[in-house]
């Protein structure tokens, strides 16, 4: 247990820097990004704070679906919504503007930390983030697959979040395209063995 508690934390507290990567290089966010960044145009509450509400709208979207939260869960909305802040705030001491070409390797690095991140929070076993919980939810009381359920919430959100000013660009496809294939080479690496995972081969998996 100590193992997988220090092992969420480790993984959230690069979520969290991930995060901060990727929108700092302003080549486009990741999906729920986009939406939390046009919250942040029209409410004027910082990126860490918005991240924090929305998490809890989203678990509050649990209920209905019957989904049951884990410690992972709720260290999801409160260690990412804390830090992510203070890692904007150390990235905007770097030259302003960057070069094209800085901000090109700080939205990969930062998509390529989110995947090592995923594989690690979630390897805990300690329960889905919110977002990985909605989806799963909604896979179990519909019937729909898994890509269909995830490719229509996320559609909904970069949708929503471009519409209230959120950055759609590159760095939103390669997010996309690239963090399912980082997290099944991440994942397998950093999931530790519980008593329940010697009855499966796959890991109880949830997030992206």
């Amino acid at each position: 247990m100590t193992r997988r508690l220090g092992q969420l934390l480790v993984g959230l507290v690069l979520y969290a820097a991930s995060i901060a990567m990727v929108v700092h290089a302003d080549l486009g966010s990741m999906p729920w990004d986009v939406l939390t960044q046009g919250i942040v145009k029209h409410t004027g509450l910082s990126f860490g704070m918005v991240t924090l509400l929305t998490g809890v709208v989203v678990l509050a979207c649990w209920v209905p679906l019957r989904q049951r939260p884990g410690v992972g869960t709720v260290a999801n909305v409160a260690v990412i919504s804390v830090l992510v802040d203070p890692f904007f705030a150390v990235l905007d001491h770097l030259p302003d503007p960057l070069p094209i070409g800085a901000r090109i390797a700080l939205a990969v690095g930062g998509v390529v930390l989110n995947g090592v991140a995923t594989g690690l929070y979630v390897g805990a076993r300690l329960g889905p983030g919110p977002r990985d919980g909605l989806m799963t939810g909604l896979v179990a009381r519909t019937g729909w697959s898994i890509r269909l359920v995830r490719t229509g919430i996320e559609v909904v959100v970069i949708t929503a979040g471009w519409i209230l000013g959120g950055t759609f660009g590159p760095a939103t496809v390669l997010y996309a395209l690239a963090i399912g294939p980082l997290v099944h080479v991440f994942l397998p690496l950093f999931t530790v063995p519980t008593p329940d995972s010697v009855r499966t081969t796959e890991p109880d998996v949830a997030r992206v």
